[in-house]
């Protein structure tokens, strides 16, 4: 299977054939789970001592395993939050894959490892960050929030240290109660409280709640999380008055801007996004609103040598990448094997450049915009809130948590749009996350009409 053969030359040619197609799609299939008896009978048995071969491997999975997945980059794919990932970005994932390329040092992947600081240093340029900055792409926003609240938490068990002063009992992150539940599981990983400030009745965690959750706390608080676009609403916190809070007391701040901070990229919005530039870390998912293809998340650090003293790795077989001055990404986060999951990301920025990004973005807010107001105006119909960015949440009066669900699920069988229900405070609501490009005004009033 390592060989270079007839026999492998074609399980290359099959498997690039099939993934030409899929990336080429000019109507990207919505497609439904399975359930896991029909699987069993559509699939089941595929491993065995001999093989099926690449024709029909590729076969069971173009035919039944991959329309068992839903295709989170269809148009109508509007809940949690969608992927849309350029062509460009999806091709050149395939490259990474085939080039086989280890991402986690300079040593080994220096040309892997630069392309992706080009697109590091961008990031952080846009989020006002000095150019000291840097970082590392993990897997996903929970991967990335967890090593940036570990490094907080080093830097403040050193700072005790080096002060003679003994660590508090437990630890304590500070967060808004909107925020994601990627916090409270990195918390639970590092065995630390998490104390959740009440947010505004806008849903916005603001200076004076974080000052007072400082204040009962003290010195057990290790970090601040604000967050950049929550995942339920899109709403940003009042970054400003948070960084400024974190500032005075000299507690690290970090946002988790997974979803929502990309939208700093269009200059209209750079003010809702106020304060990030005294982040002392902060994350935006790639594969979310910068159309790069699962998974990848840009973790950057104010400064990354505390990230360094909190996470490089120490062994004698890695002595040789451990005491060079080398950027090593391994250093920055909790992994040491590592994909160069950034390049796809690189490679269709160097392609296509930063504006269309812009543009993209852009579309998503404005459409999110133009469908409030089309909900507002009809009967039977209002807003739970005013969307910030490209999240809408309404509600259809009188339906019951069992009408919305109904609905979603007629919805995707009918493999007119995959979107399903949520809620807040107890009130079930439909909701909308517009992220691709491709999802248009009329797609959106269509489903509405649905309802």
């Amino acid at each position: 299977m390592h060989s270079f053969s007839k026999g492998t030359t074609a399980i290359v040619d099959e498997v690039l054939e099939y993934a030409r197609r899929r990336a080429l799609y000019q109507d990207v299939p919505l497609d439904k789970p399975l359930r896991h008896r029909d699987l069993e009978r559509l699939a089941g048995g595929s491993i065995s001592s001999e093989g099926i071969g690449a024709r029909r491997a590729s076969a069971l999975f173009e035919n039944v395993l991959a329309p068992s997945c839903i295709s989170t980059d269809h148009p109508g794919y509007l809940s949690f939050i969608p992927s849309a990932p350029s062509k460009a970005s999806i091709a050149f994932d395939v490259v990474v894959s085939a080039s086989s390329v280890y991402g986690g040092s300079w040593m080994e992947g220096a040309g892997a490892v630069f392309a992706e600081n080009e697109v590091l240093s961008w990031l952080a340029s846009e989020f006002g960050l000095p150019e000291t900055a840097g970082g590392v792409f993990m897997q996903g926003g929970t991967i990335g929030n967890l090593p940036a609240l570990v490094t907080a938490r080093t830097r403040a068990r050193r700072r005790n240290a080096e002060a003679g002063v003994s660590n508090p009992a437990r630890w304590v992150v500070v967060c808004s109660a909107e925020a994601h539940s990627s916090i409270a599981s990195a918390a639970d990983v590092m065995d630390v409280d998490v104390v959740k400030a009440t947010p505004g009745a806008d849903g916005r965690l603001r200076g004076e709640a974080v000052e007072a959750a400082l204040a009962e706390h003290g010195d057990a608080v290790f970090a601040v999380v604000a967050t950049g676009g929550t995942t339920n609403f899109g709403i940003v916190d009042d970054i400003a008055s948070i960084a400024s809070v974190t500032r005075a007391r000299d507690v690290w701040f970090h946002v988790d801007g997974a979803y929502g901070l990309a939208a700093m990229l269009v200059p209209s919005m750079r003010p809702v996004f106020s304060g990030v530039e005294f982040a002392d870390s902060l994350i935006v998912d790639p594969h979310k609103w910068l159309f790069a293809p699962f998974d990848a998340c840009a973790l950057l650090y104010r400064d990354p040598v505390g990230a360094r003293g909190a996470h490089t790795q120490h062994a004698e077989y890695l002595d040789t990448l451990t005491e060079t001055p080398d950027w090593n990404p391994s250093d920055l986060g909790i992994q040491l094997t590592r994909r160069a999951r950034g390049l796809p990301l690189w490679f269709s920025l160097a392609t296509h450049g930063t504006q269309v990004y812009r543009d993209a973005i852009a579309y998503g807010i404005d459409l999110a915009r133009r469908i409030a107001d089309e909900i507002e105006g009809r009967e039977g119909f209002s807003l739970v809130r005013d969307p910030q960015l490209s999240v809408v949440v309404f509600r259809r009066e009188g339906w019951t948590a069992a009408d919305y669900q109904a609905w979603s699920d007629k919805l995707l069988e009918d493999q007119v749009a995959f979107v399903v229900p949520s809620s807040h405070a107890g009130e079930p609501v439909a909701r909308f996350a517009i992220i691709s490009p491709l999802t248009t005004f009329e797609m959106l009033t269509a489903i509405l009409d649905t309802m």
